[in-house]
Order: C-alpha cells, then structure tokens, then sequence
C-alpha cells in the first residue's frame, strides 16, 4: 500500500513538473537585427551554442518565429527580458 502511494505521488510530481516546464520562448523576425547580433543574443542569454543560434536564426528568417528556450514560466521570464531588452521580439508561451 505504502508504495503505490510513492508511486502515486512520483506520477503526480513527474506531471507537475512537466506542466511547469511547458512554456517556451518564441523569438519573432523582425527587419532590423543582424543575423549576429540574434546569434549573439541566443547564445549569452539562452545558452545556446554557435551553430544551434545560428539554426534557430534561420528558421526565424525563414519561417517568421522559432521556440529558441523551453522551461518553467518562472525561469524563462528573466531571459526573455533581457531578449527584449536587446531589442529582439520575443514572448513567452
């Protein structure tokens, strides 16, 4: 009995978790940053390296709008300030 409870409230915190975790940063286009300045921005702020910046830069080219950082809403609302605050166009949702 005791360890069906555990597993129980392992399930319940395992989907908790994931509720939490289920927001992202969506980076939009925009026709006045350069291709290096995105980069540089994705790779101080959502710790991305060269080439994943640089992925995600051309989908936004290409596609108006990349998720660029997945995480709590907690955790992803300072990063995507400072995204905004570089004058990039970014939400969380």
């Amino acid at each position: 009995m005791i360890e069906q409870l555990e597993k129980q409230q392992l399930n319940e915190n395992l989907q908790s978790e994931n509720q939490e975790n289920n927001y992202n940063i969506i980076l939009y286009n925009d026709d006045y940053n350069t291709f290096d300045w995105v980069i540089t921005c994705l790779m101080n702020y959502c710790s991305h390296t060269y080439i994943q910046a640089g992925q995600c830069a051309d989908i936004v080219h290409n596609k108006g709008k990349c998720a660029v950082k997945q995480g709590s809403y907690n955790k992803l609302k300072p990063i995507c300030k400072k995204l905004i605050d570089s004058n990039l166009t970014a939400k969380i949702e």
